[in-house]
């Protein structure tokens, strides 16, 4: 797989505590996501698709 172009700045979450165990999201230009270990931002990458995002994200909101 060919590395998506990133097109955000890597954010975490406001919910983040301050432990660093964080995991940092971007967008890329065909609006997927990019997913890394913020305590390795080098290492290995998750792109996830934009409906299993959307769906992950809303699993969460809903307490899942």
């Amino acid at each position: 797989m060919v590395n998506p172009e990133i097109v955000s700045a890597f954010r975490k979450s406001s919910y983040s505590g301050q432990e660093g165990d964080c995991v940092e999201v971007a967008d890329t230009g065909d609006g997927r996501r990019v997913v890394r270990d913020s305590k390795d931002p080098a290492g290995p990458r998750l792109v996830v698709g934009r409906g299993a995002w959307t769906s992950f994200v809303e699993m969460l909101m809903a307490g899942g």
